[in-house]
């Protein structure tokens, strides 16, 4: 990875945690015509960054992904003082067979209320894989920022 401000780093046990606790991020995708198009979801997020989210299949943001794979998260903090960031450029599939069944107990553990949404007439599931991301604290003196590629991602310790 690269500090394009600070030589700090961030343990991937650090990124995972503000993940974790900004639950709600930003889901961008865009529409048919290109036009932007975002939604606040609730994401879990496994050890390996693949973003967790569920949605009914009538909507936008699904008829969007399912033609262009392309979107971008953000997190974050509106309260206080947290100045911190992240934003996410990946791919998103829809989940299904034996890759729900893996992912789907970990999107219940960050959202339990996800198993009464379950049963909902098409409700569907998915994961979002960074190939982008970048993380900011502008609350640090100097701020930091380190930007990873999906190898980073995967090499961070």
């Amino acid at each position: 990875h690269h500090a394009e401000m600070s030589a700090k780093t961030l343990s991937r046990a650090e990124l995972l945690t503000f993940v974790r606790e900004h639950r709600y991020g930003a889901l961008g995708t865009s529409a048919s015509d290109g036009s932007p198009q975002v939604a606040l979801m609730g994401l879990a997020v496994t050890d390996e960054f693949e973003f967790l989210f569920d949605t009914l299949g009538h909507t936008r943001k699904v008829a969007n992904l399912r033609r262009d794979a392309r979107c971008a998260l953000t997190f974050g903090s509106t309260i206080g003082d947290d100045h911190r960031t992240l934003q996410v450029e990946g791919l998103a599939d829809e989940l299904h067979g034996s890759e729900l069944e893996r992912l789907k107990p970990l999107y219940f553990a960050a959202f339990p209320q996800g198993r009464e949404r379950a049963s909902w007439p098409g409700l569907t599931y998915w994961r979002v894989r960074p190939h982008w991301a970048r993380f900011s604290d502008f609350g640090a003196t100097p701020p930091l920022v380190l930007t990873h590629d999906a190898t980073a991602l995967a090499n961070l310790r």
